[in-house]
């Protein structure tokens, strides 16, 4: 099991990175096989082929996460809420979410679970 401090690290290099727009160092926080479900409900993405294609959307248009608060951790979990600032639509957004991620065995992501609807959107 993963102590906290490197599960933080490991989401503070998320954010970062994804805010630097290294799709590599993003795809790196993720084991080969991980599984993202952006937002939960919808068909998850399996695999870092499908991993790198749906970061690589989120970074092209721009988005850019924001902690709302520390990293929780439990066990081999760490959630944390944040918000996204992006254009949707033309115009200025924000979305509320919080995220959960499990870590494997090597300290990598198997699992992203991110939390948000409708109700969490609007204007920025």
């Amino acid at each position: 099991m993963l102590d906290a401090d490197r599960m933080v690290a490991a989401v503070e290099d998320y954010i970062g990175s994804y805010n630097r727009a290294d799709l590599d160092r993003v795809c790196a926080v993720f084991a080969e096989d991980a599984v993202v479900e952006d937002p939960v409900g919808t068909p998850p993405r399996v695999g870092q082929p499908a991993l790198r294609e749906f970061f690589a959307v989120g970074i092209a248009a721009g988005a850019r996460l924001t902690l709302d608060g520390p990293v929780r951790c439990a066990a081999d979990h760490a959630a944390f809420a944040f918000h996204v600032d992006l254009e949707w639509d033309g115009r200025a957004t924000r979305i509320d979410v919080i995220d959960v991620f499990t870590f494997g065995a090597q300290g990598k992501v198997s699992s992203m679970k991110a939390y948000f609807g409708p109700a969490n959107m609007g204007a920025a």
